[in-house]
């Protein structure tokens, strides 16, 4: 276990600790990742043990150039390429077939790798400086809400790790979109920072993917995302009714909508900047003093279904 935790822009710092087995905080435009050096298998078990994240929950691995591909998979489909050069470095993660050189523990015994680009300069730095993939999932307690600054990585994971690479709030603010291929058809795994009609508009249409009782990408498990408050999502009004004896936090869309504690995500109606601002409003009021937090349902398009999908995974 570390004995300190450090914060800083020091990339050279980073690179460094990585190379020696240890795990480092890094930015990413989505959320913070809890990055270690995807080759090295203990490395990578800590990731697992510090995070609490069960074993069947398998890793998304960060590269900085396409040419790391060939180490990582063992085939690349044509529509997989396409959204590489449209997406990349970018919100959109591939699981595409592994190769033999990816550990088991990173893919937790798949035959298949979730890989991306991250669109972060300090993060690009790193990979370049450090020139090997690094297997990183959000920098936070598994299940719970992922975190969108530093402050928020050295609030979670205290002096379990030695530093965090403050690149600085998270532009995007939710996780990545996962896309596969499933009988050689793409299937969309979790909606996330890149809208699945810009995906569609590139590759045609994408199916929903029928959920199997273990996860077969990353971020797909049930209950994931939660504040350790209670959260129900609805009709607001409604439910602030129901628990009128209750002192309650809301989480809105453009509007106040009638709660002493309201987040409002975006007064302009942006969906985007309402994704920047969720899991930062949802830590907000888990950590203010009411008893029960209840959202509204944001419009099924865009980034709102990424937070549509992230608010029903906290509430379950």
């Amino acid at each position: 276990m570390a004995s300190q935790l450090a914060m800083g822009g020091d990339v050279s710092a980073a690179a460094k600790l990585l190379l020696r087995g240890e795990l480092v905080g890094i930015p990413t435009e989505t959320v913070y990742g809890l990055a270690a050096n995807v080759f090295d298998v203990d490395a990578v078990l800590r990731i697992f043990e510090v995070k609490a994240r069960p074993a069947f929950d398998p890793l998304i691995v960060h590269i900085h150039d396409r040419a790391q591909l060939s180490a990582l998979v063992s085939q690349v489909l044509p529509e997989a390429e396409a959204l590489m050069r449209c997406f990349w470095p970018g919100p959109l993660t591939l699981v595409l077939p592994k190769s033999a050189a990816v550990p088991d523990v990173v893919t937790s015994g798949l035959d298949t790798v979730a890989i991306r680009m991250p669109n972060h300069p300090l993060t690009l730095a790193l990979l370049q400086v450090i020139d090997t993939p690094l297997a990183a999932p959000s920098a936070n307690p598994f299940g719970y809400v992922s975190p969108t600054t530093a402050a928020h990585v050295a609030d979670q994971l205290g002096e379990k790790i030695p530093y965090v690479l403050d690149g600085g709030p998270c532009t995007v603010g939710v996780e990545s979109t996962i896309i596969g291929w499933e009988d050689g058809l793409p299937v969309l795994y979790r909606p996330g920072g890149l809208p699945i009609e810009e995906i569609e508009a590139v590759i045609g249409s994408v199916r929903p993917h029928v959920q199997k009782v273990l996860p077969v990408a990353p971020g797909m498990i049930e209950s994931h995302y939660a504040p350790r408050k209670p959260l129900i999502v609805g009709d607001v009004g409604s439910l602030l009714v129901k628990h009128r004896d209750k002192s309650i936090g809301v989480i809105s869309f453009t509007n106040n909508l009638g709660a002493v504690r309201c987040e409002t995500l975006s007064p302009s109606g942006d969906l985007k900047e309402a994704a920047r601002n969720l899991f930062g409003a949802i830590r907000f009021l888990d950590a203010s003093d009411v008893e029960l937090i209840v959202a509204e349902v944001f419009p099924d398009r865009e980034l709102g279904r990424a937070i549509n999908d992230r608010l029903r995974r906290a509430s379950a």
